[in-house]
């Protein structure tokens, strides 16, 4: 797997991870991280400043998944 080091052209996110506390109106969202999808579409790169970054990939074929961890 390579990583991109020209942030220059990358896109940007297409998604934002929120955290929320409460419920309807008076809840309040706070941003947490965003999400960068896979060029597959079956996933996205969430960079995460305290932990790293997690990987969300779509549920596949068994073949798909061999490594994963659960």
């Amino acid at each position: 797997m390579t990583t991109k080091t020209n942030n220059a052209k990358r896109k940007p996110p297409t998604h934002r991870l929120y955290h929320v506390a409460g419920d309807g109106p008076d809840a309040i969202w706070s941003q947490v991280a965003a999400a960068w999808p896979h060029a597959d579409g079956k996933g996205f790169t969430i960079p995460v400043p305290f932990l790293g970054r997690i990987v969300m990939r779509e549920i596949g074929d068994k073949a798909d998944d061999q490594g994963a961890l659960l």
